[in-house]
């Protein structure tokens, strides 16, 4: 059976109408202070008070990571609903509204082009697909952009923002784990540079596969990272978890990850890394 499949009014009266144009300006999750939209797309999405990093979407993040010129493939594998799942609302519904909203078919997006003219393969996750989670068609197609990069010998980029395995896709997505892990041990074996990008959040099965298994594991400031959230584990073990538990200042602290990078700095330092892994 196959898993995946391939697609080509007016104001109430007594009511003024406001001089500033809606979504002119954006309030910071973290410090509140409203900032210009424009300052804060050229700023690519930092907030320039409080260097809060709002989230991207997975063509920004491409945008953002490679030379101009970059090429999506794989894009049409979409989701056949293998287990006809349904809880508050149809998953083929899910899909549907998820499409609609980020115009992309599932949650990653994989492409081949450069970093500083230096040639790679990148897989970006979708948050805003299904919250990133990693169902059957995002375990194909970061598996064959692995083995895209096995056979160019072109070093390997995934950027994980996703909440975990896809519940609606039950055993099948979390399969993927191990897919892909052993492909990138095929990888590692060719000794072909890996490096894993952390973005918030970054939970549950993808944590634990393939977000953990870089060569070098990079992630960006304040990023929620980690397998159960902490609400959960606090539940579960009855006490207060430390300040900033989980967060990526935490796990480079404690060894979880190798560098904590700021977005504005991300490009250089990404190229910088590809460079000392030759």
């Amino acid at each position: 059976m196959a898993w995946f499949r391939r697609e080509q009014t007016s104001l109430p009266r007594g009511q003024q109408e406001s001089r500033v144009p809606e979504g002119l300006y954006v309030k910071c999750d973290s410090c509140k202070e409203l900032i210009y939209r424009k300052d804060l797309a050229e700023n690519l999405q930092v907030c320039p008070k409080c260097s809060f990093h709002f989230r991207i979407s997975a063509r920004e993040r491409l945008d953002l990571l490679c030379d101009p010129g970059w090429e999506e493939f794989d894009r049409g594998l979409v989701s056949t609903d293998p287990l006809q799942f349904k809880d508050t609302k149809p998953y083929a519904g899910r899909l549907k509204d998820s499409k609609a909203k980020t115009d992309a078919l599932d949650a990653v997006m994989t492409a081949a082009g450069a970093v500083s003219s230096l040639p790679v393969v990148v897989a970006a996750m979708e948050y805003g697909f299904i919250g990133g989670s990693m169902g059957v068609v995002v375990g194909e197609k970061v598996t064959r952009a692995v083995e895209r990069a096995l056979e160019s010998r072109h070093p390997l980029i995934v950027v994980s923002c996703s909440g975990g395995a896809r519940m609606m896709e039950g055993t099948l997505s979390l399969m993927q784990m191990a897919k892909i892990s052993a492909a990138l041990a095929r990888l590692h074996e060719a000794r072909i540079p890996f490096l894993s990008l952390m973005t918030d959040p970054t939970t549950g099965g993808v944590t634990a596969s393939y977000a953990m298994l870089g060569d070098l594991n990079l992630a960006e400031p304040g990023a929620l990272i980690g397998f159960a959230g902490p609400r959960v584990i606090e539940q579960t073990i009855r006490q207060k978890l430390p300040e900033g538990f989980q967060r990526s200042e935490f796990l480079l602290q404690h060894g979880m990850i190798d560098l904590v990078v700021d977005r504005r700095e991300l490009k250089e330092t990404v190229a910088r890394c590809l460079r000392l892994l030759g």
